[in-house]
């Protein structure tokens, strides 16, 4: 299957760079760039790619007002944030202007395939720098009540790697199991902690810590 990306960055060069590795990449196709928020929600409505690319920092109208916008138009669409902020802040608001995942541009180029999988199959792709902030960040809330006590010892295992930021791919390396057999573990665990998504089960879980 071929993930369709829309990219949107203000800067010519990382915008091409994006797109060179996408079309230079089996199973992935760039079909619209855009240079700001506003060309955004009119172009990629029409083109309707699985994934958008979105920097933060964009002229005029930010990244995190454009996916809330986009959003609102196509709740389905998946963005994960590209940016060189990795502030408690910006993470947040993008998150629940409703993006899919956050990765820090420096690190990005070596993660952003496998991110783009991930979002795909359900996941939320963040890199570590980014997970740790939001471990840091829930440590510093109170406790609520979940259903983590019914999780399996597996489930648990696999749990504690999506609050680590790992992917599922990594995940699936790591514990020596196939990539479907993870997603039907996190299947399981969202239905436990009565979540819909990855990030609302790292939130659940470490507010029970």
């Amino acid at each position: 299957m071929t993930r369709v990306v829309a990219i949107v960055e203000d800067d010519a060069g990382i915008r091409e760079n994006l797109q060179a590795l996408l079309n230079g990449s089996t199973g992935y196709r760039c079909v619209c760039i855009c240079g700001s928020g506003e060309r955004a929600l009119v172009d990629i409505p029409h083109h309707r790619p699985d994934v958008v690319l979105m920097d933060i920092n964009l002229p005029k109208m930010s990244g995190i007002e454009c996916v809330a916008r986009l959003k609102a138009k196509m709740p389905d669409l998946l963005v994960v944030m590209l940016t060189v902020y990795d502030d408690g802040d910006s993470i947040f608001r993008a998150l629940k202007a409703g993006a899919s995942g956050y990765l820090v541009k420096r690190f990005a180029s070596d993660k952003l395939l496998e991110a783009i999988e991930d979002a795909c199959n359900g996941g939320a792709p963040m890199s570590c720098q980014i997970a740790r902030k939001v471990v840091q960040f829930f440590h510093q809330a109170g406790p609520a009540e979940d259903g983590s006590e019914n999780l399996t010892l597996r489930e648990r295992q696999i749990l504690d790697l999506l609050v680590a930021g790992c992917f599922f791919k990594e995940i699936a390396d790591q514990l020596g199991i196939g990539g479907e057999t993870v997603r039907t573990h996190v299947n399981h665990i969202y239905q436990k902690l009565h979540v819909r998504s990855r990030t609302e089960a790292v939130v659940k879980y470490l507010r029970t810590k």
